[in-house]
């Protein structure tokens, strides 16, 4: 499914930046293939892919018994689609991918076909901000990680409470500010990644409750932030010869230079990142 839409400023640098032949190569060689986001790590050097699947497999545990043939997922920025063949192999649900780049949105289709779950998976070339979907549409909705691109944040969480079924379900993850960040510390991270602000959990957890969301625990895994980002900067250091060619040297030099900003905003506690889980009030 494809939908022509006006993007925010925001959604539009990110939609740029996720279509590039740089982004599309290094994420889909260095971060596993399968996921773009924060993986859930047993040791230092636990594959990225093993930490990312981790994180989808606990983060279906929290909405398990919402899942099944007859449930219906939205996961909004689902980047390679990982998130959406697993919960269609998994549970036999059906998953809407919805995801802002056309040149990753091209990538998960091809995967869905060669697994096999491409009746399962429907892909949507559309932003989180204006879901080309009826109110009520969805049993589930997911998101790993993508938020944080939104320039409107608040109209992206007005969407998914517009989306869900009544005694539906929100699970979701987010890079974030601590919520006793210091003014000013992330602007390395920001400048890095063209916003003006991050949001944070008390801020998720506020903004949701205001919107009539019930909150149903917030599970704090910061630590993995920066285990995640240290992992993936060791795997572009031993893999760079395999770059080349691929990507360009200024991009890994700008990815590596951002990946220690992360790193260093994590282990100074500037950082945070968790699993939130929302229900809509109704049967």
């Amino acid at each position: 499914m494809s939908t022509d839409q006006d993007y925010s400023q925001a959604v539009e640098v990110a939609r740029e930046y996720y279509n590039s032949d740089d982004a599309d190569n290094f994420y889909s060689i260095i971060w596993g293939g399968e996921d773009i986001h924060v993986g859930m790590y047993r040791s230092d050097e636990e594959p990225i892919f093993d930490a990312s699947r981790r994180t989808v497999a606990h983060m279906a545990g929290r909405v398990k018994s919402y899942l099944g043939p007859d449930a219906r997922v939205l996961d909004i920025g689902a980047g390679y689609g990982g998130a959406a063949r697993y919960l269609a192999k998994t549970y036999g649900c059906r998953v809407a991918a919805l995801n802002l780049s056309e040149v990753e949105n091209e990538r998960d289709r091809k995967m869905n076909a060669e697994q096999g779950v491409d009746h399962l998976i429907e892909v949507v070339d559309a932003s989180f901000e204006e879901v080309p979907y009826p109110d009520a549409s969805f049993d589930v909705v997911w998101s790993q990680d993508a938020i944080l691109h939104s320039g409107d944040r608040p109209k992206v969480l007005q969407e998914v409470l517009r989306l869900m079924r009544s005694g539906g379900r929100f699970v979701f993850t987010d890079p974030m500010a601590a919520d006793d960040c210091p003014p000013g510390v992330l602007s390395p991270i920001l400048e890095r990644i063209h916003l003006d602000s991050l949001g944070s959990p008390g801020w998720y957890i506020d903004t949701l409750q205001e919107l009539g969301l019930i909150d149903e625990g917030y599970e704090d895994h910061a630590h993995q932030l920066t285990n995640h980002y240290s992992r993936v900067l060791r795997e572009l250091e031993s893999r760079e010869d395999e770059l080349q060619g691929r990507v360009s040297a200024q991009y890994v030099e700008r990815m590596k230079k951002g990946l220690r900003h992360w790193i260093e905003g994590g282990r100074n506690g500037y950082l945070a990142w968790g699993v939130f889980l929302f229900s809509k009030p109704g049967s």
